[in-house]
């Protein structure tokens, strides 16, 4: 998946003008502002009306969100509805939905509860549920693992890599969480007020960086990781 060109515009000002390919997973690195949540917005056509996108691809699909591009969210009560059951959530059968739960390591018996009586992790694994139920080509997520504690974050990059590992579906993941990005992706491009400074293999970006805005997220990355620790 080459995206050749995606350029948003507002009021005559470019807010991001960038180049990139997913080849298998991709990170989307950047502070807050970078243009990251804008990016996403744009592959899902969720931009505001006033704010105008120049979007050239070459997929091997068409893009239609929904069917072949799937959506996980930073925060999953925003996607849920907090007054209807779990199971009324989904729109396929019972046994399609009870595949689903398997394939993330969720008991049955959820599907009978409501938004609130879920834990931050036990909702995050529902939300990608059914962002799986399309069977997607692409999978957008947008800083899925923010709210989570470290454990639990673990957790949803291990299921995220399993499923995608069993799926076969290409994924960018929109984040500022390096050491998540790190577990996750293969491929890593850093996003600096709406432009790509610096691109390639993740590992290879994460030790040889070469920007200095780079080698500052990393630290800080890092900094704050012993902090919590």
């Amino acid at each position: 998946m080459n995206v050749s060109k995606l350029k948003i515009i507002y009021k005559e000002e470019t807010l991001v003008d960038i180049v990139f390919d997913i080849s298998s997973s991709l990170a989307l690195i950047g502070q807050s502002g970078s243009g990251k949540s804008l990016t996403i917005k744009a592959l899902l056509g969720m931009l505001p009306k006033e704010m105008h996108l120049e979007l050239q691809h070459h997929f091997d699909y068409e893009l239609i969100a929904g069917k072949t591009v799937s959506f996980v969210p930073q925060n999953p009560f925003t996607a849920l509805s907090p007054l209807t059951k779990i199971k009324n959530q989904f729109f396929s059968d019972r046994q399609r939905v009870e595949e689903l739960f398997d394939e993330v390591g969720l008991h049955y018996d959820l599907l009978e509860r409501f938004v609130p009586e879920l834990s931050g992790g036990q909702l995050q694994r529902v939300v990608i549920a059914i962002a799986l139920e399309s069977k997607p080509k692409l999978l957008l997520l947008d800083e899925p693992t923010t709210a989570l504690d470290p454990q639990t974050k673990e957790i949803i990059i291990k299921l995220l890599h399993k499923l995608q590992e069993k799926e076969q579906f290409k994924m960018l993941f929109v984040t500022h969480d390096i050491s998540s990005a790190r577990d996750l992706c293969k491929d890593v491009a850093i996003i600096k007020e709406g432009k790509i400074i610096e691109s390639g293999k993740m590992e290879h970006v994460m030790q040889s960086p070469q920007e200095e805005y780079t080698k500052i997220l990393i630290e800080a990355n890092f900094a704050n990781r012993k902090f919590r620790e």
